[in-house]
This record gives C-alpha cells, structure tokens and sequence, in this order.
C-alpha cells in the first residue's frame, strides 16, 4: 500500500483535494493508497474560524479522524513514513500556496502528485521542478484529460486524417449570475487560461507540439468568448474571462482550438474536423459507458459541484497510474510531469494578454 498525504483538502463537496480524499477513501474503488496524513493551512487557521466552509471543514476533520486520519497546519509537522512505506503527496491547495506546500513536503515523501497548474508563475513552477530533480523526486501533474478516453479517440481519428484540426472544448457547470462567477473568479484569481483552460493547454503541448516558441498565430474567437470584472466575496473585483475560445497555428501548420466555458455545463467534448471544416467525429467526457460510475459517485456525495462526478473516471485513472508507479517502479503511463506543466503554464502566460488585448 502507497501512504497519502493530502495537502490542501479545502471545502467539502466544493474542492479538490477533498474529492481526492473521498475517491481514496472509498475501498470499492481499491486504488492500493491509505490517506494516512492531511495538512489544511486555512481552515485550521484562525482567520478561518467562521469562514464559509469551516462547518462542513469540521465536520469532515471529525469524520476522518475517527478513521485515524491525523490533520496538520504545517507540512513540516508531518511525521517521516513509515519505514518500508512509500509515501505520495497530493498537492491540491490553493494555487497561490502550492509552492510553499511543495518545499515544505518534497524532503518528507518519495514522489508528489501536484494539482494543475502547480503555481502562480513559470518562474515558481520552474523552481519546483528544479528541487524535485535535485532531490530526485518525480512530479506527476493532475492533467485529468491526458488519460481521458474522449481525447485519445479523437486524437486518434486526427492522426487517420493527415490535415484535420482539433477543437478541444471545457465546461464546467458554475451559474451565469455575478455572486457564482464571482467567487469562482476569486478562488480561482490565476484565470481561467491558468485554471480551467490549463488542461487544454495541456494537451496542446504533450500532444500537438503547441509550445511558446512554436506558435505562429493566435486568434480569439470574439462571438463566443466574454471578459468580465466581478465582485469576489472578498469585495475585491477580480477580472477573467468567463469564457473564451481561441485558435492557434503553430510554424509547421498545426492548428488547435480550445474552447472553455465556465457555465457550459458539466462535459468536455474533443472534435475533429477536415481542411474544409466538415466535422469527422465528436466525443465526449462523460461517456454513456460512463454513466453508471458517475450516477453512483453523484448520489454517494449529493451537492458536491458536478465536475467532480463527470471527471471521477479519469481522476481514479489517473491518480491510479500514478499510485502503481510509486509502489513498482513502472512508467506512468501517459501521466503528465512537471515539465509539462511548466510548458503549459508559459502558454497560459503568453497567451492571456494576447486573448485580452485582441477582446478590448
């Protein structure tokens, strides 16, 4: 068995890191991992007592406690593994605190899960990836849809078809009203290119040779795309798009279109088109194979934000992956590393003022 520590659980039903608790936690799923250890830096702060979530945050605590699950400010205070014992660190704070958690926990486990995009800046992520190598300690990245199967059969049916292009399309399900996308805005104040649209961006670099360098044309999409300025629930305005979709062309005539759409709804959709723009083929995430997993994962947490349910199979796929390389050795298979992330994050920074510039 592969021991878990969590950093960062966040808001039941509403973060990340607590979904990845709940899908390790549950043994029908029998991953091979124990959460054994959880650092959560805000709501075991006292700025923190009376904040939205802590109630649900306690109540979970208390849950996990009986458990034996043992719960920490700092990952400092995380005691060394068992001897033996491997030991994976799932990094799913806040972007703005990962790096810290990372520093923190990097002498103190065998390898880091890190969710996306890792960090606020290249200049951070790029640190990173530099202490991990120093250390020797691998970074898989929580690209979910590098695994996804709609994203590998509509590569597929791209590679059959020399000339065609990609759109690669993002919703999440947030109400279209100023109090939802506000807080989404400010929980999420890197920006939807850094947060959301970062997957995709993602997938251009591992798989479509979409890089900084590479790139030869960018182009927003103006009829589909929306930039706002809202209220956080700070009372601070937060400004990002709350959607966009662009195309870029790379040198060597490569073009992919990414779309992401914070009210959408819950799937993400890749679609292949000719030269012409005659559509080959769609697919989707969730799937009707998948149907059945994410009705069981929605009535075992009613109330959670929908996405956790639609990306349930991938999550467990690819934290599954991940597990089985820290306990064997073996490659993980499709996983995405650090290095990727970094190349994803330059992306996001390069293109983020061109977007806005070209919606002005």
């Amino acid at each position: 068995m592969c021991s878990v520590v969590l950093l960062g659980c966040g808001c039941p039903k509403r973060s990340m890191g607590w979904y990845h608790a709940t899908q390790i936690l549950d043994e029908t799923r029998g991953i091979g991992a124990t959460l054994d250890h959880v650092v959560e830096p805000w709501y075991l702060s006292e700025k923190a007592i009376g904040a939205p979530g802590s109630k649900e945050f306690a109540q979970f605590k208390s849950y996990l406690e009986n458990k034996g699950v043992k719960f920490y400010a700092q990952a400092k205070d995380v005691p060394p593994s068992e001897p033996g014992k491997k030991r994976l660190a799932i990094i799913s704070s806040r972007t703005q605190v990962n790096p810290t958690l990372f520093e923190e926990i990097l002498p103190n486990t065998d390898a880091i899960f890190l969710e996306k995009p890792g960090a606020e800046t290249v200049s951070e992520l790029e640190q990173m990836k530099e202490s991990a190598e120093a250390k020797n300690v691998p970074v898989y990245m929580g690209f979910n849809k590098n695994v996804s199967k709609y994203s590998t059969k509509a590569r597929k049916l791209a590679e059959a078809h020399p000339g065609s292009k990609i759109t690669y399309i993002h919703n999440n399900n947030y109400e279209n009203t100023p109090a939802s996308l506000g807080e989404c805005f400010e929980r999420n104040s890197e920006g939807i290119l850094k947060n959301m649209a970062i997957h995709e961006l993602a997938l251009a670099a591992t798989f479509h040779e979409v890089s900084v360098d590479s790139v030869q044309s960018v182009t927003a999409d103006k009829d589909y795309s929306s930039m706002e300025t809202l209220k956080g629930p700070s009372g601070n305005n937060f400004t990002d798009f709350s959607k966009i979709k662009f195309g870029v062309t790379t040198k060597s005539g490569i073009e992919v279109i990414i779309a992401a759409d914070r009210c959408g709804g819950d799937d993400s959709v890749g679609v292949v088109s000719d030269a012409a723009g005659e559509e080959l083929g769609r697919f989707s995430m969730p799937d009707e194979e998948d149907a059945e997993t994410i009705k069981r994962a929605a009535e075992k947490e009613p109330g959670s934000m929908p996405y956790f349910f639609v990306q349930d199979p991938d999550y467990l796929a690819l934290k599954q992956r991940v597990v089985n390389s820290v306990t064997t050795g073996e490659d993980a298979d499709g996983v995405a590393t650090i290095g990727i992330a970094v190349d994803s994050l330059k992306l996001a920074e390069y293109l983020t003022p061109i977007l806005k510039e070209q919606l002005e």
